[in-house]
């Protein structure tokens, strides 16, 4: 097991080289100058160069992404051009905000899809089976802005379960009720649960046809057993699988479900930079978000091992 990781976590490298490659080549890939669109169409020729020469800019190419990676490597994402702060101070409070954000949008759609997938398995061709797919189908095809706007129009706006003023955050994450988390969790959840449930009922499904679930239930088992026991271990292979997905689907979908509720996180900083052209900030964002989802598919790919002793991880 120790190999493995180990394996892994070289197998990431290349990874994350091309990733850093993609990432410093947002600000190159701007048509026009970068300098001079963070600038402004006003600025004078002193302040575009004086951009150029703090972001390194005026250096050739290869010194620029060999300044980039050094600097990355110690913490040091750059300053923000607006703020003149650290681009890791900035990210820094919003990040826990968007990964609370993400984890409690994966716990609801983990919690609901494995639930619906089994029931839908367990009871596959009848009603309860297709009336779930139905919702799951319904849930997956709604887009984050639409349903958030559905959800504040409904329960904000036209109901007295979520005041407008609760859909307010405080600057530096969520606040102390409970109804100031719920919305967005569901709007960001809901595709995520839907998904879950697909994958779910199909996994079970192919589980429950082996031999050996046939053994099981030969022999005497509860069906509660050979459900929870047997069939469910060895179908949340490939769930964890779409599970790590969904959360840093969740992470890069967080973009609209802050925008939609005045969320104070990353993806609503990664907005605002980009209004105002501050591509360092819009560079920093999108890599930690890019790390941190290729570090949750190495935890899912060690997690095979930990479900089922049988596979082979050599």
């Amino acid at each position: 097991m120790a190999k493995y990781i180990i394996r892994r976590l070289l197998q990431t490298i290349p990874v994350l080289i091309g990733v850093s490659i993609l990432v410093f080549s947002l600000m190159h890939l701007i048509p026009g100058d970068a300098a001079q669109i963070m600038a402004g169409e006003a600025a004078t020729e002193e302040s575009v160069e004086q951009i150029r020469v703090k972001l390194g800019l005026d250096k050739p190419l290869h010194i620029q992404y060999y300044n980039y990676v050094s600097n990355a490597l110690q913490g040091d994402l750059g300053n923000s051009v607006r703020s003149g702060r650290s681009v890791m101070d900035e990210i820094k409070p919003r990040f826990w905000v968007t990964a609370e954000l993400a984890i409690y949008a994966t716990i609801l759609a983990v919690f609901i899809g494995l639930i619906a997938g089994i029931v839908s398995a367990v009871r596959h061709y009848t009603l309860s089976d297709v009336s779930i797919m139905i919702v799951a189908l319904f849930g997956l095809s709604m887009p984050n802005f639409w349903l958030g706007l559905v959800l504040i129009q409904w329960f904000a706006v036209g109901g007295d379960v979520f005041p407008p003023e609760f859909l307010k955050m405080r600057p530096s994450g969520w606040g102390d009720d409970w109804r100031q988390v719920i919305l967005p969790v569901i709007c960001l959840g809901t595709s995520g649960a839907a998904i879950i449930a697909r994958m779910t009922r199909a996994s079970m499904l192919e589980v429950i046809s082996q031999d050996y679930i046939r053994t099981a239930r030969a022999k005497g088992l509860s069906e509660r057993v050979v459900v929870y026991r047997h069939a469910l271990k060895n179908a949340l292979i490939p769930v964890i699988t779409v599970v790590g997905l969904e959360f840093g689907a969740f992470l890069g979908g967080a973009v609209i479900t802050e925008t939609i509720f005045a969320i104070n996180g990353m993806g609503r900083l990664t907005i605002d930079a980009i209004r105002q052209r501050d591509f360092p900030i819009v560079q920093g964002t999108v890599l930690v978000i890019s790390l941190l989802f290729v570090f949750v598919n190495m935890l899912v790919d060690i997690s095979y091992r930990m479900l089922n002793k049988r596979i082979d991880l050599n």
